[in-house]
């Protein structure tokens, strides 16, 4: 059995340590996935401010493709996508 201080020392607390909403964490996760942790402020102010079914949609084109650079393949999409909802 192992001690607590062994437990405490195993978790990164840190990684998420002001994710408090469902957005942050989406917003998080976008980040993540499109590897592109530097920008991890935009992705999360994208999931406040816009739907989550529509930046799913982009992120599934995102995955499927094999581009070089996800995050600017990501926010190319998002606006094509915001663009043909308005039309």
């Amino acid at each position: 059995m192992q001690s607590i201080k062994d437990v405490i020392s195993k978790l990164d607390i840190s990684k998420d340590k002001y994710v408090t909403r469902s957005f942050q964490a989406f917003g998080v996760y976008l980040a993540e996935v499109l590897g592109d942790q530097e920008h991890k402020s935009l992705y999360i102010k994208l999931a406040k401010t816009h739907p989550r079914k529509l930046l799913e949609e982009v992120l599934g084109f995102v995955i499927d493709s094999e581009a070089r650079n996800k995050g600017a393949l990501f926010m190319w999409k998002l606006k094509k996508q915001k663009q043909e909802k308005v039309l």
